[in-house]
């Protein structure tokens, strides 16, 4: 499941929140649904990089990343198929219950949410391996997450919403970053061609800095119409984010593993941060 990661799916549905807590529009049951089908999808997206990148020969023993169970013998290739497709569809049966307070579109959008979390891995063109993996999390974890979970609550979305869910997509971007900032020799040794593959190692770690900038600069605007003791959020999380962007510098292979969990641990906290304010 890389529960580590799992952070980054919940983030989009907390931080709409936070714009749904400030507009006044907050509904408990459709954004708790909203979190569920979240993290069903990334799990089932999980599963289905082990299965996929095993198939396609793109995964080894050893490597420096978490252990994949697939590769490693730990589970077999025919379960790991029955488990992605079976938690894909608990991911769908949640989401069509958001047709009550979405509407029947939505049936669409979580269609398209579905091929989202294989093409990544799977298909005629999977993203991961031709350097737009970054791409899809801004897309699949911001964008959708953040302006569907506000959607069902408020039934629009917002300018402000619209470019709070870019900055979300761009956090979680980060956390897929430092994973492939880490797997980059790996990956160009089986022929993953990934944005670090593809841009090298100081592009990369450079654009994680930017990323979370421009995140901040993005929400700026909803940060103003907070009190004003809120603000330590968006500047602690600066710091925190110049720090990890540093560690990253200095250090290589498996020491890198701790720096993916934190990341996705301060995009969460950013947006948790984001919605206590609203709160207040």
């Amino acid at each position: 499941m890389r529960l580590r990661t799992l952070p980054v799916s919940l983030a989009g549905v907390v931080a709409a929140c936070g714009y749904a807590l400030s507009a006044g529009c907050f509904r408990a049951a459709p954004a708790a649904l909203c979190a569920a089908f979240a993290v069903l999808a990334q799990i089932a997206s999980n599963f289905a990089n082990e299965y996929y990148d095993y198939t396609a020969g793109l995964d080894r023993a050893g490597r420096e990343g978490p252990r994949r169970g697939v590769t490693e013998g730990d589970i077999t290739p025919r379960a790991m198929l029955r488990a992605t497709y079976l938690t894909l569809g608990v991911a769908c049966m949640t989401g069509l219950s958001l047709v009550a307070w979405g509407g029947w579109w939505l049936v669409v959008a979580g269609a398209f949410i579905a091929l989202g979390a294989l093409a990544y891995s799977a298909g005629p063109y999977p993203l991961s391996r031709h350097g737009l993996g970054e791409v899809a999390v801004v897309v699949f974890f911001g964008v959708v997450p953040v302006c569907l979970t506000y959607y069902v609550q408020a039934g629009a979305v917002t300018l402000a919403v619209a470019m709070g869910s870019v900055a979300v997509g761009l956090m979680g971007a980060n956390v897929l970053i430092v994973n492939n900032y880490r797997d980059m020799d790996d990956d160009r040794s089986v022929g993953k061609t990934t944005l670090a593959v593809r841009c090298g190692r100081p592009a990369v770690r450079a654009l994680y800095l930017l990323n979370g900038i421009v995140a901040v600069a993005l929400t700026l605007s909803a940060w103003r119409a907070m009190p004003a003791v809120a603000r330590i959020v968006p500047v602690g999380y600066l710091a925190a984010h110049v720090a990890l962007w540093r560690a990253l510098g200095r250090r290589r292979g498996s020491a890198i593993n701790p720096l993916l969990g934190m990341t996705a641990v301060l995009m969460l906290a950013y947006a948790a941060g984001f919605a206590a304010a609203a709160l207040c």
